[in-house]
């Protein structure tokens, strides 16, 4: 289950087969994702975990499982920022129900990310996604 925003990210990367093709479009989505206010820099929405500092913000319209999620995010490096580009539009839009059975791993898979970032990278994606997760359940048991 993927938003439409990610399925044309998917075809978008699938269009750039160079590593070094992707890695300048995940920057320039980063360039493009708006930054948040210095004063979001808090830690409730820091996420652990990253070698870098990530700050996401939820924004949740309405309550209980049908809540539709969405989130604002920002990293201090500038590739992370990207990510976290990508990550918003792997989950911005669905329902909270829908976040918890997005199989991020085989999404993020779809566009081969994953063969080509640090395991420090690779670990702060995986704590992007948990901390997604724990606000998503947290929002469909409330």
């Amino acid at each position: 289950m993927a938003t439409e925003a990610f399925e044309e990210l998917a075809e978008t990367f699938a269009f750039l087969t160079d590593w070094e093709d992707r890695y300048g479009h995940v920057i320039d989505l980063g360039k493009a994702f708006p930054p948040l206010d210095e004063a979001e820099h808090r830690p409730e929405y820091k996420v652990n975990g990253c070698a870098s500092q990530v700050w996401l913000v939820p924004e949740i319209s309405g309550s209980g499982a049908g809540a539709i999620f969405d989130f604002r995010g920002e990293s201090d490096a500038l590739i992370v920022r990207g990510l976290v580009a990508v990550i918003h539009a792997l989950y911005a839009g669905l329902t909270v129900e829908e976040v918890l059975k997005v199989d991020a791993a085989a999404e993020l898979a779809r566009l081969e990310l994953d063969q080509h970032l640090s395991a420090q990278r690779s670990n702060g994606v995986r704590a992007m996604v948990a901390k997604i997760r724990d606000i998503a359940a947290a929002v469909a048991g409330g």
